[in-house]
């Protein structure tokens, strides 16, 4: 029997209207759809295409089994998150070695900080595997600022949240134009290194880019109240201009 195609279809970073053509008819075609939540949530991915399903569509709710409860450096954030995708990987696999296509649905672009990443690596030489590629995040929040995010001879660097403070300082005095992702709980930290390195007067707090609940401010002002998940950092590039 001719296996199945995973495919990986990134949705963008929010906004229904955001997501390609290929990856509209992908989803809106699919037997069979997968999505990463945490448990006891819907999913931002799920929530994206809501309404835009089949009716008889068979969905895979693959819920994490950590998420913060559990910190990055514990040998067992790592080993449970292995055995979660071992286990996912082998339920798709043995839906496409029965001839079946399965959408991954994937939040901004797979290939980019995604969990979808960890399920090609372990995929891609037992069955075939496609991705769709999409907007990401960072572009609609720097879009939503109403400012240009590079110029001339810019150099972007991207950063995440997660890192040691003094590592963060460090990247961002010697960049140009730079985008913090995984801010949420951070952002005490995040705010600390754009003081050190001296950037916090053009720093920008985006949560929820493109979504209905987007909100965008200048980071100066943000204050100490939590921020979702969803939150990324910006400082425009001030380059070469004609």
């Amino acid at each position: 029997m001719t296996p199945g195609t995973i495919y990986g279809v990134g949705l963008g970073p929010g906004d229904p209207e955001l997501m390609s053509v290929r990856a509209d008819r992908l989803v809106r075609h699919a037997a069979h759809v997968a999505y990463f939540r945490k448990a006891g949530r819907p999913g931002r991915a799920r929530t994206i295409v809501e309404g835009m399903l089949r009716p008889d569509v068979h969905e895979i709710a693959m819920e994490y089994p950590v998420t913060t409860e559990v910190a990055l450096d514990d040998p067992a954030y790592a080993a449970s998150l292995s055995t979660f995708y071992a286990e996912v990987t082998a339920q798709l696999r043995d839906l496409a070695l029965r001839g079946e296509d399965v959408v991954v649905l994937c939040e901004g672009d797979p290939f980019f900080y995604g969990s979808f990443m960890h399920l090609h690596t372990r995929l891609s030489d037992l069955v075939p595997v496609k991705v769709v590629p999409a907007i990401t995040g960072m572009s609609a929040a720097w879009t939503a600022t109403g400012i240009p995010m590079t110029w001339g001879d810019d150099v972007l660097t991207v950063l995440l949240g997660t890192m040691p403070t003094a590592e963060l300082a460090r990247h961002m005095a010697n960049a140009d134009a730079i985008i913090v992702m995984k801010v949420g709980r951070n952002l005490p930290k995040v705010r600390e290194a754009l003081a050190t390195a001296q950037r916090l007067d053009r720093a920008w707090l985006v949560e929820c880019a493109t979504m209905a609940e987007e909100r965008v401010m200048p980071m100066a002002e943000v204050g100490d109240r939590a921020v979702p998940y969803f939150s990324i950092v910006v400082v425009h590039g001030q380059g070469r201009r004609p």
